[in-house]
C-alpha cells in the first residue's frame, strides 16, 4: 500500500507528520513524501525541512493521499498549479484522498469538494464555499474516500480513525498506544468555542482574520 504525502513551501509540520506517524505504521505501507522537486521543503517555520524523495511527475497512484496545510497552502491554488494538477491526477487512483487543515482548500481547488460537507482551519472556514463546500466544524470529515481534517492537531485524530478503517479498531488501537496518544493538555482551549473570545481575536489577529466581535465594534 502507498502512502503518498504532498508537500510545499510553507506548510505546516505537524499536518504532515502526524498522520505519517500513524498511517506509515498500516501493514504492508510504503510512505513517500512527494513535492514539485524533490530534496528539501521547507515548513512554514522555515525552521524545519522535510525531504521529498519524488516529484509530482513520478507519483501517479496511491492508496492514501494526505495533503497538509499551512500558511503555503493558499499558494496552491491556482487551477492550473503542479500541486493541484497532482491531485487531480492521483485522486482516481486512491482509496483515500485525505486533507489536514488548509489542505482542503488545495482539495477544494482540484475540485474535489463540490457539494461535500468538509472541515479545514477553523481560521480559514470561510474559504470552503468558494469552492462548493459546506464547512462543518465537525473535527474529521468523511464524504465517500474524501476525509477532511480541521486544524493541525487534528490530522492525528483523522490518520487514526482511517487506520480502524483500514485495518481494524484494535489494529488503530495498538498505533494509538505504541505513540502514546493521550492527550492531556495543560489547557482547555483547544477550540473556538472553549478558547474564549480574547484568545480568539489574538489568534485571529495572528492569521491576518477579524472576528465577529471586531465586526461589530
Amino acid at each position: 500500500m502507498r502512502l503518498a504525502i504532498g508537500i510545499y513551501p510553507g506548510f505546516t509540520a505537524l499536518d504532515a507528520v502526524g498522520p505519517y506517524e500513524v498511517l506509515s505504521r498500516l501493514p504492508d505501507t510504503e510512505t513517500v513524501f512527494v513535492a514539485e522537486e524533490r530534496g528539501e521543503v521547507r515548513s512554514d517555520t522555515g525552521a524545519l525541512a522535510l525531504t521529498a524523495d519524488a516529484t509530482f511527475d513520478e507519483i501517479d497512484a496511491a492508496d492514501i493521499l494526505v495533503m497538509p496545510g499551512g500558511p503555503g497552502a493558499r499558494r496552491q491554488l491556482e487551477p492550473l498549479g503542479p500541486t493541484v494538477r497532482w491531485i487531480q491526477k492521483i485522486h482516481p487512483t486512491t482509496t483515500w484522498t485525505t486533507s489536514v487543515c488548509t489542505g482542503s482548500l488545495v482539495l477544494g481547488a482540484a475540485g474535489l469538494l463540490e457539494g461535500l460537507e468538509a472541515t479545514t482551519h477553523w481560521g480559514a472556514a470561510e474559504a470552503l464555499p468558494a469552492f462548493g463546500a459546506r464547512y462543518t466544524g465537525t473535527r474529521v470529515v468523511r464524504q465517500g474516500k474524501i476525509v477532511t481534517s480541521a486544524g493541525v492537531s487534528s490530522g492525528i485524530d483523522m490518520a487514526l480513525t482511517l487506520a480502524g478503517w483500514i485495518a481494524g479498531d484494535g489494529y488503530a488501537q495498538a498505533i494509538q498506544l505504541l505513540t502514546e496518544y493521550d492527550p492531556q493538555p495543560p489547557y482547555d482551549a483547544g477550540s473556538v468555542e472553549k478558547a474564549g473570545p480574547e484568545i480568539v481575536r489574538s489568534v485571529a489577529h495572528l492569521l491576518g482574520r477579524t472576528t465577529a466581535a471586531d465586526d461589530a465594534a
